[in-house]
């Protein structure tokens, strides 16, 4: 189960097969291999990256 990097909590849904979306903090998801990408949703819909913020250790999936 996929838990989010930023608010560690497990309320995620499902955008595509490799995006997903935390319902809590509003974050997008996005799942490359065993890294996970965490962007953020602007108000015109464009995603910023926000992978800088995170360790890699806290992007890898288990």
């Amino acid at each position: 189960m996929l838990v989010c990097p930023n608010c560690r909590e497990k309320q995620i849904g499902k955008l595509s097969p490799t995006s997903y979306y935390c319902w809590v903090c509003s974050i997008e998801l996005t799942v490359s291999g065993k890294e996970v990408h965490i962007h953020q949703v602007e108000a015109d819909g464009t995603l910023s990256s926000l992978d800088d913020l995170f360790s890699k250790e806290e992007r890898r999936l288990l």
